[in-house]
């Protein structure tokens, strides 16, 4: 059974009621003095704590969809997540298709991708850094249509947060099915989205930073990812053609991306993120001790102490319900305010840091992005 099985998470609850049960019935049986009975209700309490945050982690996991395989999650097999030190360095290798998956939600009709566009499991190998990483692209259904026949479209790359899966971006925020429905209703462009987690060499959390003698994620989500996709399908170059969105982890790199690479990412969109590199466990020493590399990762001083890009960024979040996430956009509007940097916002009177929020402000920022996009060629 799989690791976001309704049947592990209905048998992990049933273990929890049975452990907790049985620790009822049988705890005054173990209340003797004798090192038995001290063993006896050491097991009891171990076994329940441990059996019920087992069925609470998997909960957690199947809301938001940290892990979704067993393999995922251990870091193994060969849908895990990993890095590759490949010998395609020096060449523009092109994306790797694993499957083809159907598009499904509002104004998808089953496996036509003339109606509904097509969505395929990819591999996205990085010739210039040697990094590689699972995901998805979206091909939309004029993709497929002969009025563009050799025609190209602009791309845009989502980003989920750390450590979540690609997967997050289809299963929870459905990214194709609510761009689908943008571009039959007129409100956004066609467009091939590019569907991946936020770090190309898991377990670590690498922030979208170039880390001195570690992954070079900034290289590979601004040069190698783009690079890749346009030796593999008809996705256009040149100014305005790539934009860059995510959530949490994925909204501040996002952000980071297109502030740092306006020549790349015509305008970036983030919900929820944050303006300051983590610093913790999973990022391990992203800036090898040096202050400056640190300064120039928080958004916020790139505005105060470096010239202000020209770029056009959004920021999505809540005014309640996401900690001082608030607090920190208004500071960070207030410094890009009369600066080359137009900062645009979506902002929800309450809202957590979860994909309910996130799925509220998504088909707006795809819209908003669409318009900062090139119309194909």
């Amino acid at each position: 059974m799989g690791l976001t099985s309704h049947k592990v998470l209905a048998l992990a609850a049933l273990l929890s009621v049975l452990t907790v049960a049985g620790t009822v019935r049988y705890w005054p049986r173990l209340a003797g003095p004798g090192w038995r009975a001290v063993l006896g209700r050491l097991a009891t309490i171990v076994g329940t704590q441990f059996s019920v945050l087992c069925t609470l982690a998997l909960l957690a996991n199947n809301s938001f969809a940290f892990y979704s395989s067993w393999d995922d999650l251990l870091g193994t097999g060969e849908d895990g997540p990993v890095t590759v030190q490949n010998q395609l360095l020096g060449r523009a290798p092109g994306v790797q298709q694993l499957s083809t998956e159907s598009v499904r939600g509002a104004g998808a009709s089953g496996r036509d991708p003339e109606r509904s566009g097509r969505l395929e499991r990819v591999r996205l190998p990085g010739a210039g850094t040697g990094l590689s990483t699972e995901g998805y692209v979206y091909l939309p259904p004029q993709y497929f249509q002969p009025a563009y026949r050799g025609k190209r479209f602009p791309a845009v790359i989502a980003v989920t947060g750390f450590p979540g899966d690609a997967k997050n971006l289809v299963t929870k925020l459905n990214y194709p099915s609510v761009q689908l429905k943008l571009t039959e209703q007129g409100r956004a462009r066609p467009t091939v989205l590019v569907l991946m987690r936020p770090s190309p060499a898991m377990p670590r959390d690498t922030e979208c930073e170039d880390v001195p003698g570690g992954p070079q994620a900034d290289r590979y989500f601004s040069a190698d990812v783009p690079a890749a996709l346009r030796a593999s399908y008809r996705v256009a170059d040149g100014p305005g053609s790539l934009g860059v969105i995510g959530n949490s982890t994925g909204g501040y790199c996002a952000l980071k991306l297109a502030m740092r690479h306006p020549d790349v990412f015509a305008a970036g969109a983030s919900l929820s993120g944050y303006y300051r590199a983590a610093e913790d466990p999973t990022t391990g020493d992203l800036f090898g001790g040096d202050r400056q590399r640190r300064d120039r990762a928080d958004l916020e001083w790139r505005l105060a102490h470096l010239p202000a890009p020209d770029t056009a960024l959004l920021v999505g979040g809540s005014r309640e319900g996401d900690g001082d996430y608030h607090e920190q956009t208004e500071r960070f509007r207030a410094a890009a305010a009369g600066t080359a940097t137009r900062v645009s916002a979506i902002t929800l009177d309450r809202g957590g840091h979860n994909f309910a929020t996130w799925s509220r402000m998504l088909p707006a920022a795809l819209g908003w992005l669409s318009d900062h996009l090139a119309d194909p060629a």
